[in-house]
């Protein structure tokens, strides 16, 4: 099992009082930190307002913040835990992930899924449709996305993304494409989108007792569509109050993880914002849980 760190982006209120340019500073320290210790992957979430409540603090936006980090390290691999897909029009969003490939020397992922922070939603203008509604937006955005970063032009027309022959060159470096991750915890859409449509589906805040009650049936879904189980990596996005003391107990969690069969797992840690230690503890006590971090 394999580890990323979620960058810290001031979502948790962690850069509250900071300058911009302070802020961005110790966002790009703390990404060239978490390379040297062998992460293998940086992450951003795609939020416009401070958690849990919106707050006249400093966020950056995902994609810029994700393709700037990008020409400041060298080997993490960079996506959106998770890139909302009603927030951009879903062939746009295909050709900016295939630049920032491009820009990043292949290290781009994508990470999407259905949204669900009302505040900015209402804000930023997007309205807030029901539950089904934006899991029906998520499924006609990945049916473009997937489309677009295949070859050839793009043509579909659903009840929420249309695109009538869209060029989407180059559609990036990775073959035979960018993996696509869906994050989201339920059985009934959102894992059957993954299993029709991703390289893996990606659990948001499951503890590892739920993450092993979840595994038979994602690879039912699998099952389902004649897809090997097997072949849609699994991962889990650990909330950052269940992982943020070092010591026995976060190696214990971590090591739950591993046992499970995951292929990663992502985690922000808030504290490494205000110093080097917190991810530096991070790193040794996932090492002794048994996740793969890269030699420094």
């Amino acid at each position: 099992m394999k580890a990323g760190i979620v960058i810290p982006q001031g979502l948790t209120g962690e850069y509250e009082g900071w300058e911009p340019e302070r802020a961005w500073a110790r966002s790009v320290q703390i990404a060239q930190q978490a390379e040297r210790l062998g992460f293998e992957s940086i992450w951003a979430y795609d939020h416009f307002h401070t958690m849990p409540e919106p707050k006249d603090q400093p966020t950056f936006e995902s994609f810029v913040f994700l393709t700037a980090l990008a020409s400041r390290t060298t080997t993490v691999r960079l996506g959106q835990l998770v890139m909302c897909s009603a927030f951009r029009n879903p062939a746009l969003a295909a050709k900016m992930l295939s630049t920032l490939d491009v820009v990043s020397s292949g290290r781009a992922e994508l990470g999407i899924g259905a949204g669900w922070k009302r505040d900015e939603w209402e804000a930023y203008g997007y309205g807030f449709p029901s539950t089904s509604e934006r899991l029906a937006i998520l499924t006609d955005g990945l049916e473009v996305i997937t489309r677009m970063l295949g070859p050839g032009r793009t043509t579909y027309v659903g009840r929420h993304a249309v695109a009538r022959g869209a060029i989407n060159e180059p559609a990036g470096l990775q073959r035979p494409r960018i993996p696509i991750m869906v994050g989201g915890n339920g059985p009934m859409v959102t894992w059957r989108l993954a299993a029709r449509l991703a390289d893996e589906v990606n659990l948001d805040g499951m503890m590892p007792e739920e993450v092993e009650r979840a595994l038979p049936v994602i690879a039912s879904r699998c099952e389902e569509v004649g897809r090997a189980p097997g072949s849609l990596r699994v991962s889990a996005n650990i909330w950052e109050e269940h992982v943020a003391r070092p010591g026995s107990a976060r190696v214990e969690l971590l090591s739950k993880y591993r046992e499970l069969g995951l292929a990663r797992v992502q985690c922000l840690v808030r504290a490494a914002a205000f110093g080097d230690d917190a991810l530096e503890a991070f790193a040794e006590d996932a090492r002794a849980a048994g996740v793969e971090l890269a030699s420094p």
